[in-house]
């Protein structure tokens, strides 16, 4: 795009210049009767020169360039699914973090009544177009929550600059009230999409469709019913309007530990009996008792971190999850990973021997997983979920190796704001620690899975978050943790 504008603005300083040249020319009409070379020139300027402008090859030639070079990258662009993919991640940062809406489009990360929860050195806000688009994608899958939200931006911002025609623009007012109004019908406020629908005719007052749908709205409300007949509108049929967040749906929260129970806290340096940890032993912090979670600082270096993203980073594709017996896609995940084998590098070799040593567990194949690689970008999350499986029908059990007794995950990078990882029936979180490794017990002592172990990756509000995975399975742990006496432990 920088290689045309530059050319297309030599063509147009030069077409100027040839401006310039006849408009002189023509400055007095009648000089150019008295002077035969004043005459001559204008001649000229009119009968070859001009053509010579009006049909240059040079502006398809410039277009042309442009196209071919769009070619060369076209697979490397984004696609639809990124674009919507995008919008619905900034539709998930405002539920989880409470963000205004008109604050995300002012380019403000704020909850209403709190300090911002990120400032970025540059302040970036939407356009009215950036969120229609937004509005559209929850309005196509029949979420009315959010499309009433981002539409009603849309529909403000578009007023403001109502008649400048923008080149970026694929929506306008007019699209915006259309689908703004539909979304109040089906949340049930009639009236205001009346007011809407005959704020649209105003621009354009012959559109039958919506003229019919004012008809039909007006009737409605003089019958009192909020029934909703067979209206004439394309593609708008969807499930009913969801008029909450999505994380209202987990319920109330547990209440807090008691102070009792988090009395044993504290930082320590572990060597664990390991004659690996013994000249540099391992920096643990105590998260919690009961899940048992600890989080080890320091625990890789930063050339360790780069070098594990770097031989993660070809082979990065979209993450899944087990349902049923198979592994699938799914929208309560939205990350990338790779596995990485302890052969791929020596950082990786390394990184089993220093989890081995300060978990005192055996990672020898079947006994742990590859190690699992995940970038999470814009708007990345996990939703609530369990690590060891729930069911034996799980993929998991394909290993021969048991179930996930346990779990290592480390920070490979930082981040600006978000991505904690919450616990969320033991109500704590941890947030995002460069360098360190946060390890749990997926399992209790008598071989039951710990449902206080239920975790999610919150959103990644912003920034790059990495982490590395590394399940450990229960068989070859027999005697390294036995059976308490205790058959509830």
């Amino acid at each position: 795009l920088r290689s045309y504008l530059r050319d297309e603005s030599s063509r147009l300083r030069r077409l100027r210049r040839f401006y310039e040249k006849v408009q002189a020319l023509h400055q007095d009409p009648e000089a150019s009767v008295d002077n035969p070379l004043l005459a001559f020139s204008l001649i000229k300027r009119l009968h070859s020169d001009w053509p010579n402008v009006i049909y240059s090859n040079e502006a398809t030639w410039n277009t042309q360039a442009l196209h071919a070079g769009l070619g060369e990258v076209e697979q490397e662009l984004p696609g639809t699914e990124d674009l919507d993919g995008a919008a619905r991640a900034l539709m998930r940062l405002q539920d989880v973090y409470a963000l205004s809406v008109k604050g995300l489009a002012k380019g403000v990360f704020q909850r209403a009544g709190h300090p911002p929860l990120y400032s970025p050195g540059r302040r970036v806000s939407l356009s009215a177009d950036d969120c229609f688009h937004v509005g559209k994608v929850a309005y196509d899958t029949g979420d009315y929550y959010h499309s009433i939200a981002w539409l009603e931006e849309a529909v403000s911002l578009f007023r403001l600059s109502y008649g400048n025609w923008n080149l970026e623009d694929r929506s306008s007012l007019e699209d915006a009230l259309d689908h703004l109004a539909f979304s109040y019908f089906m949340a049930g406020n009639i009236s205001h999409a009346l007011s809407l629908s005959r704020e649209f005719l105003r621009y354009d007052p012959s559109n039958q469709r919506v003229s019919r749908n004012v008809a039909k709205y007006e009737k409605l409300l003089e019958m009192g019913t909020g029934a909703r007949g067979r209206w004439d509108w394309q593609g708008c049929h969807g499930p009913p309007p969801r008029l909450f967040p999505p994380h209202a749906l987990l319920g109330p929260l547990p209440p807090q530990p008691a102070p009792e129970r988090l009395r044993h806290l504290g930082c320590s340096y572990e060597t664990n009996s390991s004659p690996y940890l013994l000249l540099q032993p391992a920096k643990k912090e105590m998260v919690r008792i009961r899940p048992y979670v600890a989080l080890y600082h320091d625990f890789i270096t930063d050339a360790e971190a780069e070098t594990i993203k770097g031989l993660a980073g070809p082979w990065l594709q979209r993450s899944v999850v087990a349902s049923g017996e198979k592994q699938q896609k799914a929208e309560y995940r939205i990350s990338k990973s790779a596995w990485l084998k302890d052969t791929a590098d020596p950082v990786v070799r390394a990184l089993d021997q220093r989890i081995a040593a300060i978990t005192g567990l055996d990672l020898r194949p079947p006994y742990a997983e590859y190690l699992q690689v995940v970038n999470y970008g814009l708007g990345g999350h996990y939703e609530p979920h369990f690590d060891h499986a729930t069911s034996m029908k799980s993929p998991l059990y394909r290993m021969k190796s048991g179930n996930r007794i346990a779990t290592i995950m480390i920070y490979l990078s930082a981040v600006e704001a978000g991505g904690s990882t919450a616990f969320i029936y033991a109500n704590f979180s941890v947030p995002v620690v460069k360098n360190a490794a946060l390890f749990w017990w997926n399992l209790r002592r008598n071989g039951n899975g710990d449902g206080d172990t239920l975790h999610a990756g919150c959103p990644v509000l912003a920034g790059d978050k990495w982490v590395a995975n590394k399940w450990i399975h229960e068989h070859g742990q027999e005697f390294r943790r036995p059976c308490s006496a205790d058959p509830q432990d």
